[in-house]
């Protein structure tokens, strides 16, 4: 199950993430089909879209995010995985913290936090701005 893209270990750590999470390889129907988009004649010649479903859960998952077949085999068995965990663990998952990490991150800040904000930035400036070389000295 390796390819020249994929890395052995790659595929090693995403087994023992199936074993933690009791994914089995009999569970999933994995089928391969054309892929859509740009990518002209190779694009509409090759199967390299990975179309996964995990039977147990139902979870159904396409990934056509590289052009190998075996690259997109690995990251449709991550995105699976990825899933299951978000739906055991709930708001534990990497994922979920990951996406609660940018939503706090694009939040605005509150009037106080951004006149503190401010005022550190008036004061880094006037710092380098004292280190600037008079014009009498060159």
């Amino acid at each position: 199950m390796s390819d020249a893209f994929v890395s052995s270990n790659s595929w090693r750590r995403l087994r023992s993430q199936m074993e933690k999470l009791g994914v089995n390889e009999d569970d999933l129907i994995e089928k391969f089909i054309r892929g859509s988009g740009s990518g002209g004649q190779k694009i509409n010649k090759t199967s390299s879209c990975v179309y996964l479903k995990h039977l147990p859960s139902g979870i159904e998952v396409k990934c056509q995010k590289g052009r190998s077949r075996d690259m997109n085999r690995l990251l449709a068995r991550r995105e699976i995985c990825e899933q299951l965990e978000e739906r055991l663990l709930g708001e534990k998952s990497k994922r979920q913290q990951r996406i609660e990490k940018i939503r706090r991150q694009k939040r605005r800040r509150s009037r106080k936090q951004k006149e503190k904000m401010l005022e550190k930035k008036k004061i880094q400036g006037e710092k380098k701005q004292m280190r600037r070389p008079v014009d009498g000295d060159e």
